[in-house]
Order: C-alpha cells, then structure tokens, then sequence
C-alpha cells in the first residue's frame, strides 16, 4: 500500500512554490499543468515542471504531474515534454473512457522503453470527474498501468448543474461509486478537494468522513491542509493497538479451531478481521510500524 494521505497541487508554472512544496511534508507533489496554469503559461509551465524533476530533490515525496484531458489537444505536448524527466507518475484529469488511460500508458510506455527504464515504473492517477466518467467506472478502474482513482467534486458539480455544499450530499452517490470501484480493482483512491482551506474544523470532518467511507487520502491545494489530511488518514495508536489485537486473537483461536470469537462483549469474525489488517496496513505505509 503506497502512502498518499495528502496529495499537494501546485501550479507548474511556479517554481518558487514547487519548491516551497518539498519543505511541507506532502505525501505526493502533483505539479500542475490543467487548471492551475492560465492557458498563456501552458508552455511555461511544461518547461519549469521538466526542470523541477530532474534540478530538485523531493524526498520521500512521490513526484507527480497533471496534464490537460485527453481530448484537450494539449496532452500530447505535455506528455512529451514531462515523461523524460520522469515523474513518477502521471494525473490525467476528466477520465471518461478506459480508453483515455490506454493511449497514455501507450506514450508512457514508449519512453520508459526508450530511456531503458523498467515497463510501468511510471504510474497512472486518474481523475473522475464528470457523468460520464462516474458512468464508465467500471471500465475505466480495469485500465491497464492504472494505479489511483481521484474523485472531483467540484468537477462534476459543474458538470451536473448541482451546487456544492459544505454537507456533499449532492456528489454522494458519485463519491461512493469511486471508492467502491477503486477497492474492487485493488486500486488506491483518492478523495475530493476542501475549496474552503480557511476552514480547518470542516476540512477535518470532511477527511475524516471519507476515511471512514474507505479513501486513502485527500487531495489538497493549501499548505495548512496537509497536516489535518495526514492525520485523518494515518491510524492512531488505539486504533493500532486494537486491530492487533484483534489479529493476535484471531491467530489464537484458529489454532483452537474457533472461527468467530468475542472481544470485550463484541462478536469478532472474518470482516473484522480483515478491517483490522486494513488497519495496519494503513499505519505502516504512513510509517507507523
């Protein structure tokens, strides 16, 4: 399980605040070249976010970039211009079609090949965004190289004419559908954007909310984000010291031959078991254990 609690945007036209982003403790550093960069800096921005890769050094951060949808007729260049710096991964926004992903990871391909990097060492994000991409789900999760499903709310309210609200009910469904897709392929998923990152108390219900839902981490656009976000989604030590043990005692009573057993007056089987690795699974890749 790769640790992507707080996933960082930043403009990839600044490389003033790409830099301030290696100082900040991000799980992932996703340089922009979608919304973040007017369209006058598109250039530019492709430009600095090559430099950046291959001048300075993120760390422990994983190294990703968004280019424009496929479809956008910027993606080729972007694409062209970021791979041989290898990041490493690739965002595609506004995912629609399985289809989309197969003629990225087609390009990525060819480069890792051409610079004699190992085939699919660099990794697939896709973002879902709009109807149509909650619609095709199912296909688009089974995309080959895919590694992380993103949900967009802010997206594909525009796209459905809903308005945001602080509660989201209105992208529930959508939001459910992600994360469900996501866990049915063994992919990571990503949860939505907190637009309002003044508003630290409703950032903390919101990350804490879709962790319960099964998410893995939030996307953030605001330094003050990153540490509510890595908490939200990193097991603290209660939580740790009762899924083991949970884990301890179910070892104990398979060598009895029980199968379903009790813990402080509640029933312990399978689900729960399984919850319980989740766990820890969680609390080691945020480096935990």
């Amino acid at each position: 399980m790769r640790a992507r609690r707080a996933l960082l945007y930043m403009p990839g036209d600044d490389r003033h605040k790409i830099e301030k982003a290696l100082t900040l403790g991000a799980d992932c550093i996703c340089m922009d070249l979608e919304d973040g960069v007017a369209p006058s800096r598109k250039a530019a921005a492709r430009r600095t976010i090559a430099a950046a890769l291959g001048e300075l050094d993120f760390g422990r951060s994983e190294r990703l970039a968004r280019i424009n949808p496929v479809g956008s007729g910027l993606e080729a260049d972007d694409l062209e211009a970021v791979l041989p710096a290898r990041p490493d991964g690739i965002v595609i926004p506004k995912v629609e079609t399985a289809e989309q992903l197969v003629w990225v990871g087609e390009r990525i391909e060819a480069a890792e090949l051409a610079h004699g990097w190992p085939v699919k060492s660099i990794r697939i994000l896709a973002d879902v965004e709009t109807a149509k991409g909650i619609l095709n789900l199912k296909e688009i999760a089974t995309a080959p190289r895919l590694e992380a499903l993103i949900f967009g709310a802010e997206d594909l309210a525009a796209d459905l004419g809903a308005v945001r609200t602080r509660e989201a009910w209105e992208v529930f469904y959508a939001r459910s559908a992600v994360v469900i897709a996501a866990a049915a392929c063994g992919l990571g998923a990503i949860d939505m954007v907190s637009v309002d990152f003044k508003n630290l108390e409703a950032l903390q219900n919101e990350a804490a909310f879709g962790a319960r839902m099964g998410y893995l981490g939030k996307q953030v656009i605001h330094p003050a984000q990153i540490g509510p976000v890595q908490e939200a989604f990193t097991p603290n030590e209660p939580a740790i010291l009762r899924a083991r043990q949970i884990i301890e005692a179910f070892a104990e009573h398979q060598r009895s031959g029980s199968g379903i057993f009790t813990i402080d007056g509640r029933m312990i089987d399978l689900p729960l078991v399984k919850a319980a690795e989740n766990v820890l699974a969680r609390a080691q890749a945020a480096g935990k254990l």
